[in-house]
């Protein structure tokens, strides 16, 4: 039995009626974890186990590390999380509740990801937050679903982070028929490293993140996430930080549930009509959730960037 959950995938009226399109939402947000990571790194951690590891280490800016601490917790695995100071402390605590060690070091996610590599035993597994095969797989679940319940969108609107959601994605769709299907990728502005490879034709690394939404910062995506766009149709859309808040907020509004700004930015595309979204009438957004910000934290993030607008 896997450690996700089929989630929910419902068509938002409220949504559609706003921006005139059939708008899906796949409901990650109410996976265990509170984030689609649950099925990547579920899976992930169910075969290293198999394979012999003794213990979880893993780097993470929160919900991947949530998602470890629980797939730990649940298959009896000692796990130790190592996260950067900008890490939320809700997020950190969520991870100790998991009964995971926590180690606080660095100032950005490569730091942590350098120091929780340094402390590994020949029995521990890595579980890489975003860039392993066996994460996509585990991410795929999610479009075996969405296709077995009948839907096949015109497009998919997810946010990225490291990649790893969109490489699981791209296999999911290659495995059920669905390779047409294009994919707006959606992110932050100061946390783009994606956005910028597209352009550039390689992969870029960022020089810091300075987005607030943290859990989007690997200043660097995975190698196969570039490497899909060039057999994939891609299409790369980078929104502020105000929208992303104010979509999450927007979200909230409409469907009760809250999600963290690097989730938002995803449906910020929606909800402010963006050119890549023209012309398509039935739109999937993947609500990938995130347990980093509560309703508390979103007013107060909205607070401060209206602040700096001078609104």
């Amino acid at each position: 039995m896997p450690l996700y959950i089929e989630t929910p995938l419902i068509e938002s009226h409220s949504i559609s009626h706003k921006v005139g399109q059939s708008i899906w939402l796949k409901m990650e947000s109410e996976q265990p974890s509170g984030s689609f990571k649950t099925r990547g790194i579920g899976y992930a951690c169910e075969e290293y186990l198999k394979r012999g590891a003794k213990r979880f280490i893993a780097s993470s800016g929160g919900n991947a590390g949530l998602a470890v601490a629980f797939a730990g917790r649940c298959l009896s695995v000692p796990v130790i999380i190592v996260v950067p100071e900008t890490a939320s402390k809700r997020a950190v605590n969520l991870m100790r509740l998991e009964s995971a060690e926590v180690i606080v070091h660095g100032k950005s996610l490569d730091e942590a990801h350098r120091f929780a590599l340094s402390i590994m035993q020949s029995t521990d597994a890595y579980i890489h937050p975003f860039d392993d095969p066996l994460v996509w797989r585990g991410h795929a679940s999610l479009i075996d679903e969405i296709f077995r319940a009948g839907l096949k969108p015109d497009a998919i609107v997810l946010s990225v982070g490291g990649g790893g959601l969109l490489c699981g994605v791209i296999e999911g769709l290659k495995r059920n028929g669905g390779a047409d299907v294009p994919i707006i990728a959606v992110e932050t502005e100061g946390a783009d490293s994606y956005g910028k490879s597209l352009t550039a034709g390689f992969l870029v690394e960022l020089a810091y993140i300075s987005s607030i939404a943290t859990t989007l910062g690997a200043r660097i995506v995975c190698e196969q996430a570039l490497a899909y766009s060039k057999n994939h149709r891609i299409q790369s859309v980078v929104l502020p930080d105000k929208l992303a808040v104010s979509a999450s907020l927007q979200f909230l509004q409409d469907h009760g549930t809250v999600v963290e700004p690097a989730c938002g930015v995803a449906l910020a595309a929606v909800y402010e009509r963006v050119a890549a979204l023209s012309g398509y009438k039935t739109v999937l957004v993947i609500v990938c959730g995130g347990v980093g910000s509560t309703a508390d934290d979103l007013v107060e993030l909205a607070r401060v960037e209206c602040a700096v607008a001078k609104c």
